[in-house]
């Protein structure tokens, strides 16, 4: 296996408070990460410097290898497929699905004077048809409902066969047939030998897909627990990383937790 991140006692300060402290973390082009972590613990920080957005405060992060600081990011950029509604709100809301999805091959949103070859636009049309968005290719972005914009968003993302995807809360807001829908074409994708290495962020172990390995638990910018998916979700590492007593339960490859 091959390192797609690499982050050496990383940490992150803005204002004097510490977001990032000391964060040491690997992962590798087969494994898929979930991190979870209470409101404030530095898990968005934390895609952040893996999407090469921002630099660490101190410390050394190893990006697709090359190191932030000493490469040039708008070209390692190109190379991370990133999904996130702060990036989806820069989408204008009259763009067209198709294009939306197109527009990723020179990382701009919005169509302007780009030019594109048939086989950008045949790839764009296999990837919505992937996620099955086929069917609303001419649709305008901001016509869509939550679950077919959060779905979109993860096409873009792996429209340039990213090397390391990335995806900040891809369940959030969506309802339970939307949740379930994007959490089976996600679980799909990380089977798939042909996947990048993927980093996802959840605030709720229900929506860990299927396939996914392994998991860092944050709190207060700190790693709790790091590993395989099954030595840290857990009712002890839970319970540590939320301040309370949570159980926690398994089957057939999802999880479930509630308060105890």
């Amino acid at each position: 296996m091959a390192s797609v991140l690499e982050l050496s006692d990383v940490s992150v300060v803005r204002d004097g408070n510490t977001i990032l402290d000391s964060v040491s973390w690997a992962v590798d082009s087969e494994e898929r990460w979930v991190i979870l972590g209470p409101n404030g613990a530095g898990k968005t920080t934390l895609l952040s410097i893996a999407s090469a957005s921002i630099h660490p405060s101190s410390g050394v992060a190893r990006v697709l290898d090359d190191t932030l600081g000493k490469v040039d990011v708008f070209e390692l950029r190109p190379r991370i497929g990133f999904a996130s509604t702060a990036l989806a709100r820069r989408v204008p809301a009259s763009e067209r699905v198709l294009d939306v999805v197109l527009t990723a091959a020179y990382s701009v949103t919005g169509r302007w004077n780009e030019q594109y070859d048939d086989i950008d636009t045949r790839r764009a049309r296999r990837v919505l048809a992937e996620w099955k968005l086929d069917h609303l290719e001419g649709r305008r972005f901001g016509s869509l409902s939550d679950g077919e914009q959060k779905r979109v968003q993860i096409a873009r993302a792996v429209m340039t066969d990213p090397e390391l995807l990335l995806l900040d809360e891809p369940a959030a807001s969506l309802d339970l047939g939307a949740r379930e829908e994007l959490l089976q074409l996600l679980g799909g994708y990380a089977s798939s030998d042909q996947a990048p290495g993927i980093v996802m962020v959840t605030h709720h172990v229900e929506e860990i897909p299927r396939a996914f390995t392994h998991a860092l638990l944050l709190k207060n910018g700190r790693v709790q627990a790091s590993g395989p998916l099954g030595e840290v979700i857990t009712d002890d590492h839970l319970s540590e990383t939320f301040d309370m007593r949570i159980s926690v339960e398994q089957h057939e490859g999802r999880f479930a937790a509630r308060a105890v």
